[in-house]
């Protein structure tokens, strides 16, 4: 029996090795590390200014980046809006106990919550609450409108908002963990 050795992981035949060719989940390096900590900084860089960064030419920055978004590992590019700026100035936390754990009972709750604009994070959790959201709407009478359309998409055991007062850090960018040594 052979065994072929590509990037440190070994292999018994080249059905194995096509297989984990087209794993859309390769490992990351430090390059592309350091590309994703770069784009999330500030994704309007240039790809040579993102490759002047990170070591890289263009070229093979530009071909890491498109393999990054093909793989899934970036879903996005964005920019990020000032709530404030645009007269969403209440952000509410919004915990949800269902009595129903249905599946028929999920997939209604899940499509009419994840319609809802003014919802910008969904959860389901572990523990004593079942959902949590995070909502954004300008002020208490737009979340007396959320919250009115809120119960009235299926029943709810209880339904408690947490309102906060002051934004002491809020960031979009994941802390990139360093490459694990095998």
């Amino acid at each position: 029996m052979t065994f072929n050795v590509i990037i440190g992981r070994k292999f018994s035949d080249m059905a194995d090795i096509e297989t984990a060719a087209a794993e859309p989940s390769r490992r990351l390096d430090a390059i592309d590390r350091k590309i994703l900590t770069v784009l999330q900084q500030d994704a309007s860089l240039s790809v040579a200014e993102i490759g002047d960064r990170v070591g890289l030419s263009s070229t093979p920055c530009w071909k890491r980046i498109q393999r990054l978004e093909a793989d899934g590992v970036i879903t996005k590019r964005v920019a990020l809006v000032d709530q404030d700026k645009i007269g969403l100035g209440l952000s509410v936390f919004v915990s949800i106990e269902s009595g129903d754990h249905s599946d028929a009972w999920l997939t209604t709750f899940a499509d009419a919550v994840s319609a809802m604009p003014e919802v910008i994070e969904f959860y389901r959790m572990a523990g004593d609450v079942d959902y949590m959201l995070r909502v954004v709407v300008a002020d208490m009478r737009a979340y007396d409108q959320f919250y009115k359309k809120l119960i009235g998409t299926v029943p709810l055991k209880n339904v408690t908002s947490r309102f906060a007062m002051e934004k002491i850090k809020s960031v979009t960018a994941l802390p990139v963990p360093a490459m694990s040594v095998l």
